[in-house]
């Protein structure tokens, strides 16, 4: 077949299947300001276009085989990044419009920088308490407990769902796993499944609150939902948690972890570190919702809480030191003297460098990957094709299914831009898919792609897409739960 030919034919199906455009999209995205920002061009049908749109499959496509490969999931992606903002950067020197191009990428880059240190403190405090022991001596109490796996299964699931609405999906995920990979440390299999149960949890626990999601956040302050609206998601959502959950459960061997017979005591200042995080959430939720400023703000304070308390730590751990000398020598208690000599001061600095830079060099690149996507225009023509020709509620199911490869919030801000025509109930729809759709994969989700590297080697892509289809008939009940329990909400349109 000559050349000319081959290559018009997969043009052809590079629009005419959607599952092409979707794995084309395979994004994940915290802030939906990159998107808002298209460039003048449309070079959607450019060879500039479909070259990016090829360079961004072939670096998911590495790593997605992550787990065969062995190679870091940050190395395509960065070079992906480069290789996009690149050829726009060209293309509009080109046109003798250089600016425009860089005030793009400026503010892409600016929506990395809120992600990226949001994830940082919150990577910083748990690996403080990790460093605290608190979850050595977690650990240590459920085995105590004789919780089985399967209980444990549930609890870490239950709680994902309870705290989430309250906190977030993502710090909530980020703390429940490293619950799950203390506890169950070696036991892939177990830690896998449990991954995947946390980050459904949580997304779907974040979907009925203005507060658990960037999404929902975004709907409530939009007007479109009121703040006691969102509870009419809850058990929806809740069916979204419970079905694949319940399936899950069949396939965990019910025996209980390892014994630990080590006499774990916490470090000291480990709870005030635990309630410096929680109040450093609340400063973070309490910035976006009562000062309508970034929730990265609260975090960053946060952190400044953390160095406050580290230094306080330094300053008295002599004298703290002294205390305990003189106490564990009154008892003749030589194991705890011996203890005391291997005491280090506690440093912030060292809790920053032991973050979790592959998962924040890779969302560097998806993020900057995107912003050049959707700066080509990719991104705005996948949204209005599917309103323009679809009916609403299959639209919404649709970009549901969409967000667990381009993620909710790109996704949700293409939605509040267009703003269709459409019925509370389709809103309160696109707000429940929006929310849940992204547990469908690993990457559809910030809480996913954060555990994909806090539980390295346990919980990855693949891991996660084997229970896919569980997942889904979780997401199609948690559909048919709301167009039935709320269905007189349908009829009343904007």
């Amino acid at each position: 077949m000559p050349t000319g030919c081959c290559k018009q034919t997969r043009l052809r199906n590079f629009f005419r299947w959607p599952s092409i455009l979707l794995l084309a999209f395979a994004i994940l995205l915290f802030s939906p300001a990159a998107l808002a920002v298209t460039g003048s061009m449309q070079l959607t049908d450019s060879a500039v276009g479909f070259a990016a749109v090829i360079i961004f499959v072939l670096a998911y496509a590495l790593v997605m085989a992550e787990e065969k490969i062995h190679m870091r999931k940050s190395k395509p992606v960065l070079v992906a990044a480069g290789l996009i903002w690149g050829m726009i950067g060209w293309v509009y020197v080109q046109s003798g419009m250089p600016n425009e191009a860089e005030h793009a990428f400026r503010e892409v880059l600016l929506e990395f920088t809120e992600l990226m240190l949001f994830l940082l403190v919150a990577m910083t405090y748990i690996n403080a308490m990790d460093e605290r022991r608190v979850f050595d001596a977690l650990r240590s109490w459920m085995t105590r407990k004789g919780f089985s796996y399967k209980q444990l299964f549930w609890l870490t699931g239950g709680l994902a769902f309870v705290i989430s609405p309250i906190a977030d999906n993502l710090t909530t995920a980020m703390l429940m796993c490293a619950v799950v990979t203390k506890v169950a440390e070696g036991d892939k299999r177990f830690i896998n499944l449990c991954c995947i149960n946390i980050v459904v949890a949580a997304n779907a626990g974040g979907a009925f609150s203005p507060f658990g999601d960037i999404t929902t956040l975004m709907v409530w302050q939009a007007g479109i939902v009121q703040f006691y609206e969102f509870f009419d998601l809850l058990v929806p959502s809740l069916v979204n948690f419970l079905i694949p959950a319940v399936v899950m459960s069949f396939f965990i061997n019910n025996r209980k972890p390892e014994e630990v017979y080590e006499d774990v005591w916490l470090k000291r200042g480990a709870r005030r570190i635990i309630a410096l995080f929680l109040f450093t959430v609340a400063t973070a939720v309490a910035c976006h919702t009562l000062l309508h400023l970034p929730p990265v703000l609260g975090m960053m304070t946060g952190l400044g809480y953390l160095q406050f308390f580290g230094y306080f730590l330094r300053m008295t751990l002599p004298r703290s030191l002294e205390k305990k000398r003189i106490r564990y020598t009154q008892r003749g208690d030589e194991r705890k003297l011996r203890q005391l000599g291997s005491v280090v001061p506690f440093d912030v600095f060292n809790r920053v460098a032991r973050a979790e830079w592959d998962t924040l060099l890779f969302f560097y690149g998806v993020v900057l990957s995107v912003g050049g996507l959707g700066f080509l225009g990719y991104l705005g023509l996948l949204s209005e094709v599917l309103y323009s020709g679809w009916d609403a509620t299959w639209a919404n199911i649709v970009l549901g299914v969409v967000s667990a490869v381009i993620d909710n919030i790109p996704v949700m801000f293409a939605v509040l831009t267009m703003e269709p025509e459409m019925s509370h109930g389709h809103w309160l729809l696109i707000t429940l898919t929006a929310g849940v759709g992204g547990s469908l994969l690993s990457i559809g989700s910030a809480a996913g792609v954060a555990l994909m590297g806090q539980a390295r080697g346990n919980y990855t892509f693949l891991g996660h897409l084997r229970w896919a289809p569980v997942i889904a008939l979780g997401y199609a009940a948690s559909v048919a739960a709301h167009l039935w329990l709320n269905a007189g909400s349908f009829a009343i349109h904007g």
